[in-house]
């Protein structure tokens, strides 16, 4: 019980650990539901006393107040992924943002390129053997930890005790600060969405569960998207799960014997990932399971450890694709939006497993029906997130397409098909101005001629 006594000698109350960080710093802050808030609080009071200090970090839930104009003097923020909390900043320009691949991130500490002063962590309280859990984060934390030159840990009892690769023993932790408070949580949007947003996105779930076999492997992330094909998993069997992160959705089919991870290739019947966004249900199902491993996102986004899963399904979600099958999901137009994640790492990983599919869902129009998503072209500054060459699924509420080893023409054909009808005359007649269709007449798809003639 050394380390005991050492935990002790460390305890800190939230006001004196964070006088540890200095004007010029660069401090990093534990993402998602895991966000050590007190920590936070207590720097951001100390912004009078502090300059050009760099805040990093990938999507964090609940505010970020040194991301606010007050505090431009003080603190800057640099986004690995945009949240909705930091988006305003980044676009007024009073934050930067990193484009760069979830699975990468752990090379931006490791090699240097952003070396870290300050690690802002939240944990379990520590086991009988001195080890806390980064509990519902490990992604880059872990990481983040073991190569900062400080780490504050907020040691919070209602922090699930997850495990897999995930923990930091007490001697690792410069300083610790108890607290007892409920984590942010991040409820499904289901309640956001309207009857017509719902009817679209069921209909987008019940397509992309039509390629979901008995048996595979599946990556989710969270959102209408994920949620929604969910519910049309019931009647499947032993699927399984090697996922950046989960949400709550996931829960009821564990317990309904869905997912049951027993024909996985690798990590035979354990759920694999390395966070989790959700409440406080999902919370307590994930503490202390040995079903549910985490690992850093170093190696959970890793395509060529996706691979190894047989019948591996990745599915993503876009904001426009354009008729060559660009796919844009990190900006609208020239505004940022929110960042690489791992789309890519898993949509080349899944393209690269025995009978895997990697899939790119979005409804077919944004705008209350104003705009199509299926896109003549990307809109001006927009950037390409999957490359026309990663794409292979694409599905709307109108249906499921697969462009892999098709020609732009093909594409372009197939991609109007599941476009929203009122937009398919206008994505025809671009396509033909591009000459993508050599002859009208010849070429154009049934349903396609018939608007256009009529």
């Amino acid at each position: 019980m050394r380390w005991h006594n050492e935990y002790k000698s460390k305890l800190r109350t939230a006001e004196e650990a964070v006088k540890a960080i200095k004007s010029g710093n660069r401090v990093y802050v534990h993402p998602g539901c895991a966000v050590p808030e007190v920590l936070v609080e207590a720097m951001c009071a100390r912004h009078k006393e502090l300059e050009d200090v760099e805040v990093i970090h990938l999507l964090t839930v609940g505010e970020s107040k040194y991301s606010r104009p007050e505090m431009e003097d003080h603190f800057r923020h640099n986004a690995l992924f945009i949240g909705k909390n930091v988006r305003r900043a980044v676009n007024d320009g009073r934050a930067d943002f990193t484009p760069i691949f979830l699975s990468e991130v752990c090379q931006l500490f490791q090699r240097n390129y952003l070396p870290l002063d300050v690690s802002l962590i939240q944990v379990s309280p520590p086991d009988k053997h001195g080890y806390c859990s980064f509990g519902v984060g490990v992604e880059c934390t872990k990481c983040a930890a073991e190569l900062g030159k400080m780490v504050i840990a907020q040691v919070n009892p209602q922090m699930p005790r997850t495990l897999g690769d995930c923990f930091i023993h007490v001697d690792k932790i410069t300083y610790c600060v108890e607290v007892n408070v409920p984590l942010k949580e991040l409820p499904q949007v289901g309640g956001e969405l309207t009857l017509e947003e719902t009817e679209v996105y069921q209909r987008i779930g019940k397509n992309i569960a039509g390629l979901i076999e008995d048996g595979s492997t599946l990556q989710l992330g969270i959102g209408a998207i994920p949620d929604a094909v969910l519910r049309y998993l019931h009647e499947k069997n032993d699927l399984g799960i090697h996922s950046e992160m989960f949400s709550d959705g996931v829960v009821k089919l564990v317990e309904e014997g869905v997912i049951t991870n027993e024909r996985k290739t690798l990590h035979v019947g354990k759920i694999v990932a390395s966070f989790v966004l959700g409440t406080r249900p999902l919370f307590d199902f994930i503490d202390n399971d040995p079903v549910i491993e985490f690992h850093p996102s170093l190696y959970v986004n890793d395509p060529f450890i996706i691979a190894k899963n047989d019948k591996m399904v990745a599915i993503n979600s876009a904001l426009e694709v354009d008729l060559t099958g660009q796919v844009c999901a990190d900006s609208i137009g020239m505004e940022f939006f929110s960042g690489f994640g791992g789309q890519l790492d898993f949509i080349r990983g899944a393209s690269r497993s025995r009978r895997g599919k990697p899939i790119i869902a979005l409804p077919s129009t944004a705008k209350n029906g104003e705009l199509s998503r299926i896109a003549p072209m990307l809109a001006p500054g927009a950037g390409v997130t999957t490359t026309r060459g990663d794409v292979h699924y694409v599905v709307t509420e109108y249906g499921v397409t697969n462009l892999f080893g098709k020609t732009v023409r093909q594409r372009a054909q197939e991609l109007i098909d599941i476009a929203h009808p009122d937009f398919r005359p206008e994505l025809y007649q671009y396509a033909v101005g591009r000459k993508y269709f050599a002859s009208p007449a010849s070429s154009t798809p049934n349903n396609i001629r018939t608007q256009t003639q009529q």
